[in-house]
């Protein structure tokens, strides 16, 4: 029935989320129309505009990494943010480890959009 399924989601504005994933995250994308498609390990994400974005309040895009402590170190290093929620046990550079759960941390786009770098065993 299916052949494939990719993901979606808003900015509200191309140009700066094209920087933001290209230079500082450091994806293939491109843009075609006014739709960003980024490709990350051959899987294709667009981001299309929508003036009146307005963030979600859960994480839209968890990036799967090998070392959760070196994606942030890395990312830091390029200017990334690292939050902090309520609830979660989170270290000194933002890293939640929980028993029997994958270590995660969390950032969000320049159009807040909260995304993760994760490490799945």
């Amino acid at each position: 029935m299916f052949t494939t399924a990719f993901s979606s989601f808003a900015v509200p504005d191309i140009e700066t989320a094209k920087k933001f994933y290209g230079e500082v995250l450091g994806l293939k994308v491109s843009e075609q129309d006014d739709l960003l498609t980024m490709d990350v390990g051959g899987q294709q994400i667009f981001v299309y505009p929508k003036p009146d974005h307005a963030p979600a309040v859960f994480t839209l895009l968890n990036f799967q990494v090998d070392d959760v402590e070196k994606a942030v170190d890395e990312l830091t290093q390029r200017g990334v943010t690292f939050e902090r929620y309520e609830g979660f046990d989170q270290d000194e550079k933002g890293i939640a480890r929980g028993e029997g759960q994958p270590a995660i941390a969390w950032f969000t786009d320049p159009a807040g959009n909260i995304l993760s770098v994760i490490a799945i065993p």
